[in-house]
């Protein structure tokens, strides 16, 4: 019996030995877990933080970044994507060339055999922006009313169209000659539609005898709304526009203006200097006899120019050109070109 009792108490004394050593065990494994927790607690705090301190840093209320993000694309975009050229919405660009240009339409010709050097998309119907003041100009020309007249600018010039500005205030006073000269190689708008709105008739008449000229050529494809080319509805074809360059440089007077470097009108007290829209006529590599550019938005950029290249007369016509030197880039890879068939065909005599 005592030896019984004995083996009892020696078991429970092991039993006791056992249970604090299972429980710090547990407790360790428990400790375990809880800084294990701890520390994602930490984390996801920390996380928060961050995302709440990119959210304050933009300047936005407690949502997502990415719902503020999304949100900034919708109030932003449209106001910073500039609105697509009608030549680009018809998918005009999606045709290639041989010599990758990147107006959407070009033609080049010779002028005096009428060869076609070039064509891309050349009947397409487009608008032509400020190209129209080479109709505007040839109309004032032939209506043989005095150059040195005094024409004074009006509110009715201020352009309500595109919102354009203008150093023309209303009040200026110019001579016919002196905004016929700023319309061709400023591309100045307030002087251009003060050339047609003074006309005998006014401007309803005058634009009447724009498309009335334009039949007399005729450029089938082209229709004139205004003077200044300002409107969209204003438009034409590469083919019709070479007919209009034709017939513009076998004027004197359209050609010298045209091509001026820079010019000068006294208004008032002041002088004011205005330069050509067509940096080409600066470069002493390019003999140009007649020029004009055009941009609005949806013409995109415009140029028409009468030039010699290697010993040719060309006229050179690109319409619907995205960037703002690309038209001028273009001008340069046809006139590459033009040398150097030129040169392969000496080689070969």
């Amino acid at each position: 019996m005592n030896q019984v009792v004995r083996f009892l108490v020696l078991c429970g004394f092991f039993l006791a030995l056992l249970v604090p050593a299972s429980h710090a065990a547990g407790s360790k494994t428990s400790a375990a877990k809880s800084v294990k927790s701890v520390k994602s607690v930490k984390s996801v705090k920390s996380v928060k933080s961050v995302k709440k301190a990119q959210i304050v840093k933009r300047g936005a209320s407690k949502r997502p970044v990415s719902m503020v993000a999304k949100r900034k694309q919708i109030v932003v975009a449209p106001q910073s994507i500039a609105k697509p050229s009608y030549g680009l919405s018809a998918g005009l660009h999606d045709t290639h060339d041989p010599l990758d240009l990147a107006s959407s339409v070009a033609y080049v010709i010779d002028q005096d055999t009428r060869e076609v050097l070039v064509r891309k998309n050349d009947q397409a119907v487009l608008p032509i922006a400020s190209l129209t003041k080479l109709m505007t100009a040839l109309i004032v020309k032939e209506s043989n009313l005095p150059m040195d007249d005094t024409i004074v600018i009006t509110q009715d010039d201020v352009d309500t169209e595109k919102g354009s500005r203008s150093r023309l205030r209303v009040g200026t006073e110019l001579s016919r000659t002196e905004l016929l000269h700023l319309a061709l190689m400023s591309s100045e708008n307030r002087a251009a539609h003060a050339l047609a709105r003074s006309a005998p008739g006014g401007l309803v008449v005058f634009v009447a005898q724009m498309n009335n000229k334009a039949r007399e050529l005729g450029m089938k494809d082209t229709r004139f709304v205004e003077p200044t080319g300002l409107s969209s509805k204003n438009q034409s074809s590469a083919q019709d526009l070479a007919k209009l360059v034709n017939i513009a440089h076998a004027d004197a007077t359209l050609r010298e203006y045209s091509t001026w470097s820079k010019y000068e009108v006294a208004v008032g007290e002041r002088t004011l200097q205005f330069n050509n829209t067509n940096r080409l006529v600066n470069n002493p590599r390019w003999e140009i006899g007649l020029q004009k550019t055009g941009y609005i938005s949806e013409a995109g950029r415009c140029l028409v120019m009468q030039t010699t290249i290697a010993g040719r007369n060309l006229i050179m016509v690109f319409l619907d050109s995205a960037g703002k030197l690309s038209r001028l880039g273009d001008a340069e890879r046809v006139r590459t070109w033009v040398e150097s068939v030129a040169t392969a065909r000496s080689a070969l005599r």
